[in-house]
């Protein structure tokens, strides 16, 4: 167990700083501190989380300077990772929106799909985009979309964006070659055509339950569409990319980084000269910078933009995400704080001798994992990990559904702590409040839906 516990690149377990009860306790006013700071005081989120995450680490006994290393590292590392991937997204989907192409496809959708049919729509699209990609990649290529066919459709911005998001986090915690379930799988040792079988099988269920249909309980919440992504004016567009061409340019990096996901699977040989050219151009940063300079071209030059529009769409693409830039990495920031305060590893340790099912004991572990540090790719690579000495006496099929519970826990009710919370507060307009209501209720769901499933599938594997 210690074994694969020290080998979680970038999310290694720690020794807790400080007794159970403390670290507990600088966990709960960490989490109270940011949400009365803005819902209280209106601070604004990347304020309010810069104080929660310094919160814990003195509540928890870390030095202040200790705790300042924590949060600038935390920040740091989610500034450069997530940060330029969002910046790169928020270029390629205002190019998208500006040439006319995010319309193209809005059209085209708005015209196959009756109103009744489009979050089943936006669902499949959300699936398939999320499908190779972290969340966070596939919200930002989506929300020209989103935005779109809720203006477009009349209906309300939650009810076909619930859906979308439904998709990407359903792929992100239950299906390979997301990066998520192949760490689990290769911690679990268990069969990659068996999990991926499996996986679509819960996954499809469990998207039509958190996505459409929890969708249609949300129409009444009232969120106007954001002008963030608004399109030129029609009358300025003297035409447009074609539908093939505008979906070719955005399916761009999701190829690249499904070839990647591939390559690592089926090319053994690490000095392959094929795996090793699918693993850089399949790179999330590599991908999505690759999709900007071509879509300048077949998106920009499709719709006759020219090089000053395209450089001008460029440039205005970036100032309206500096706060969800700044928001998001403070979110990293204070999951670090935790991580590094040791509260995931005593989480794990509560509940690792527990006497429940192993199916429901990996959700539960996953689960709280997540809800302490806030990330699903930390909560499945622990879970994973800790609970690799179980998979000896289970059956090649019961490894792979322990694969799909640990997959289910890691997205259970985000709240503040996840970055992932306030980009998707910050991108659809929402107040906190809503955002609980809405994406934490979804995800939810989401979680709870795929452990019923998984034990539904346990009953006759």
């Amino acid at each position: 167990m210690t074994a694969h516990l020290s080998a979680l690149a970038g999310t290694e377990l720690v020794e807790p700083v400080a007794s159970d009860g403390r670290l507990l306790l600088a966990a709960l006013l960490g989490i109270g501190v940011i949400v009365a700071l803005i819902l209280a005081a209106k601070l604004h989120p990347f304020l309010a989380l810069t104080v929660g995450a310094l919160t814990v680490g003195v509540v928890a006994g870390v030095a202040v300077e200790d705790a300042l290393v924590s949060f600038t590292t935390g920040f740091g590392d989610t500034a450069a990772g997530v940060g330029i991937l969002i910046a790169l997204g928020a270029m390629f989907g205002k190019l998208l929106a500006d040439s006319g192409g995010a319309d193209e496809i809005v059209d085209t959708i708005i015209g196959v799909a009756s109103p009744r049919a489009l979050p089943w729509a936006m669902a499949l699209v959300g699936a398939l985009i999320g499908l190779p990609m972290f969340f966070e990649i596939g919200l930002v290529l989506l929300m020209p979309v989103i935005y779109l066919v809720a203006r477009r459709s009349g209906q309300s911005l939650v009810t076909i964006g619930i859906p979308a998001l439904a998709g990407l986090s359903a792929m992100h915690g239950l299906v390979p070659p997301h990066p998520g379930p192949l760490t689990a799988i290769d911690y679990l040792s268990a069969d990659l055509g068996i999990t991926l079988a499996l996986g679509v099988a819960v996954a499809i269920p469990t998207v039509v339950v958190a996505g459409p249909l929890f969708g249609r309980v949300l129409r009444n919440v009232d969120v106007p569409v954001p002008d963030r992504f608004e399109a030129r004016d029609a009358d300025e567009m003297e035409q447009r990319p074609s539908f093939t061409v505008t979906l070719a340019s955005v399916l761009l990096p999701v190829v690249l980084m499904m070839g990647k996901a591939l390559a690592d699977i089926f090319i053994e040989d690490e000095t392959d000269p094929l795996r090793r050219t699918l693993d850089i151009l399949g790179t999330p940063l590599i991908a999505l910078l690759i999709a900007v300079v071509v879509g300048m071209f077949t998106l920009g030059g499709g719709a006759g933009m020219g090089r000053g529009g395209v450089a001008k769409s460029l440039e205005s693409s970036l100032p309206p995400i500096a706060g969800i830039l700044l928001i998001v990495a403070a979110g990293g920031g204070f999951k670090q704080s935790l991580v590094d305060t040791g509260i995931g590893t005593l989480v794990a340790e509560w509940v690792a001798d527990s006497d429940i099912s192993v199916l429901a004991l990996a959700w539960f572990v996953a689960v709280l994992i997540r809800l302490a540090t806030g990330s699903a790719t930390v909560a499945t690579v622990t879970a994973a990990g800790l609970l690799a000495p179980l998979t000896d006496t289970l059956s090649s099929g019961e490894v792979s559904l322990m694969v799909l519970a640990i997959g289910a826990g890691s997205v259970f009710f985000s709240h503040v702590n996840d970055a992932g919370f306030w980009l998707v507060k910050e991108y659809f307009g929402m107040t906190v409040g809503q955002t609980i209501k809405t994406w934490s209720a979804m995800e939810t769901l989401l979680s709870v839906t795929g452990l019923v499933f998984v034990l539904a599938l346990d009953l006759v594997i």
